[in-house]
């Protein structure tokens, strides 16, 4: 059985958790560039170190309000395919990563969690009023509910939602 451990954050009160492999790095400076007419989730692009990165609110590709930055507002720079490709190989990586690195804005950061295979559990439908679509599983912890992103598909979605009044209907 493979242990996995997951970086777990807080988006508008739920527990979210991303596999530790797929993060590059967490920063504190959510000092982004704003682009225009690009999808509500997409909130600008951030120089790090001379790489420009996406940020996206994953609030409202996942059906949430807009993030309000605070000051525990982090920014979790997620590794591109590229990167991700040697542990994919090597199996100790089963998640497809989308293809160049992403930054992700979340409320907060919370813990590390070990999950043994066995506890991560297929997600129901609608999961805290999350869509399942972006659920990779979930995990029961002692006081709370882990929701397992799966993280290409949800970026996708992100980089892609449009709202109405954007589109004229």
């Amino acid at each position: 059985m493979r242990d996995e451990q997951f970086v777990s954050f807080r988006i508008d009160g739920h527990l979210f958790g991303i596999n530790i492999l797929t993060v590059r790095e967490i920063i504190r400076n959510v000092d982004y560039t704003p682009v225009e007419r690009t999808p509500e989730s997409v909130r600008g692009l951030l120089n790090l170190r001379g790489q420009i990165i996406t940020v996206l609110d994953l609030g409202p590709a996942l059906g949430l309000p807009p993030r309000e930055i605070g000051p525990e507002t982090r920014c979790v720079i997620l590794k591109s395919a590229e990167e991700v490709a040697p542990q994919i190989e090597d199996g100790s990586l089963c998640e497809e990563m989308y293809g160049e690195a992403v930054g992700l804005m979340v409320d907060r950061i919370g813990d590390v969690v070990q999950v043994a295979e066995d506890d991560l559990e297929t997600p129901p439908a609608n999961a805290n009023g999350i869509d399942s679509d972006h659920l990779r599983g979930v995990v029961k912890l002692e006081s709370d509910l882990l929701l397992v992103l799966t993280l290409k598909t949800l970026i996708e979605a992100g980089l892609q939602r449009v709202d109405a009044t954007e589109v004229g209907a």
